[in-house]
């Protein structure tokens, strides 16, 4: 492959990987999947308490009030990104909670705990490596939305609000 060709292979990757519609593809999906992941833990907070203690990393009187408060992080966090309300600062929790399960997970199965998951229902399957690369994958997408969205649906500086007031001012 000559030079030109790599070069311009390369250019075309940076414009999709910086693409403000690859980032609302991105930031819905992510969304979706906090969304999903909150409603079976909000419904049963007891049972993803019990899913959290078993980890054995938090403290044990913080175990309760993460149960409780987690879920409704997550399913605020996922609706903003859906929304496109405070995008940037849905997408820093967002990745933050995914580092923090990473690890969660990889100190547990480096421990090697039978314990379940807990990630979309409180009662499901075990923690196993795939766990790892699919929390990674998620935390590189929602670090591409923090970086790169540019697309407000429900802002004053909205694109599509933008195009609207060219629209209007063309036709007068």
């Amino acid at each position: 492959m000559s030079s030109r060709a790599m070069r311009y292979m390369w250019l075309s990757i940076r414009r999709i990987v910086k693409s403000p519609y690859l980032s609302l593809v991105l930031r819905v999906y992510i969304g979706m999947i906090f969304i999903y992941a909150s409603m079976n833990k909000i419904s049963y907070p007891a049972e993803f308490s019990e899913a959290l203690a078993a980890y054995r990393i938090l403290p044990y009187w913080s175990i309760n009030f993460v149960a409780v408060a987690l879920p409704w992080i997550e399913l605020v966090t996922g609706l903003f990104l859906i929304l496109g309300l405070r995008t940037r600062a849905a997408a820093l929790v967002i990745g933050s909670f995914l580092f923090l399960f990473t690890m969660a997970i990889f100190i547990n199965l480096i421990r090697q705990a039978p314990i379940s998951c807990g990630c979309f229902d409180t009662v499901g399957d075990e923690i196993t490596w795939w766990h790892i690369p699919r929390d990674i994958a998620w935390m590189l997408l929602t670090v591409q939305v923090f970086l790169f969205d540019r697309i407000y649906l429900l802002r004053r500086e909205s694109i599509f609000q933008q195009r609207l007031a060219g629209d209007h001012s063309a036709s007068r």
